[in-house]
């Protein structure tokens, strides 16, 4: 896919075939960085870049904040979230179409009754990234992937307090929470910025399906490889589709075109 290199926190730098490059890429100190980031770099300039944020709407908000002045094509969430129904099986995936705001770290400029719109281009890129990598499609893709609302929260334990959530999670259609996609959304949306979610299920809690650390689960494990996959599958649809992409739902009615 015309991808020249690989580089990341700590100076890692590899440009040709290598053996042992996982272990380059584990003998780097990222765990040093608070949010170290990957960049498959192209000759054209048009690579991606991947950034592990680590967990909050906090963090969310904030390389949020510091990428949109660098006027990305696009940004896309691929992370892990809790399924919310009994139907859903670990290492299942999940395309938000809509986002129940609970992270509260936006309310202040983004009012959260303020609708955050599925970008069509982006839902499209990465539901064809997801029939492409999984190799299904029609009715068995639906078995694996569901499409619906997204919970973000910023409550790490919200289980705990469900019997007061219930009612807007079932008014809401959700079939997912975590902690980090409505902040992205909604960051996307406040900057002009395409934005789309593929979240792979990790765990259960409402059904006693927990994730436990040292889990061995193979299905889950390749589930990740895959979702990794799609999210550099659907970056590259993205690219095919050039300024196609910036879409006017991210535009005010009286704002010029921009990217």
């Amino acid at each position: 896919d015309g991808y020249v290199a690989l580089t990341g926190a700590a100076g890692l730098d590899i440009r040709e075939p290598a053996a042992n490059a996982q272990d380059q890429l584990n003998d780097t100190a990222w765990r040093r960085h608070q949010m170290p980031a990957y960049h498959l770099i192209r000759e054209d300039g048009r690579g991606i870049t991947l950034v592990n944020i680590g967990v909050g709407p906090s963090n969310a908000k904030t390389i949020c904040d510091h990428l949109a002045v660098l006027r990305p094509h696009a940004w896309l969430m691929i992370g892990h979230c809790g399924g919310l129904r009994s139907t859903q099986k670990i290492g299942d995936f999940v395309l938000a179409h809509a986002y129940l705001r609970d992270d509260h770290v936006l309310d202040s400029v983004l009012p959260p009754e303020i609708p955050i719109p599925p970008i069509a281009e982006v839902q499209q890129a990465l539901a064809g990234a997801a029939e492409a990598v999984s190799g299904t499609q029609g009715a068995n893709l639906k078995q694996r992937l569901r499409t619906g609302t997204v919970v973000t929260t910023d409550d790490r334990n919200w289980e705990l307090l469900y019997s007061s959530s219930a009612k807007r999670f079932s008014q809401s259609r959700a079939i997912a929470i975590e902690m980090e996609s409505a902040t992205i959304a909604a960051q996307g949306y406040r900057f002009r910025v395409p934005y789309g979610t593929l979240l792979c299920v990790s765990d259960k809690p409402l059904h006693g399906e927990i994730k436990l650390p040292g889990q061995a689960n193979q299905f889950y494990e390749e589930a990740i490889a895959a979702h990794l996959q799609m999210g550099i599958v659907a970056c590259k649809r993205l690219r095919d589709e050039g300024d196609r992409l910036h879409s006017r739902k991210l535009r005010a009615f009286n704002e010029p075109p921009f990217r």
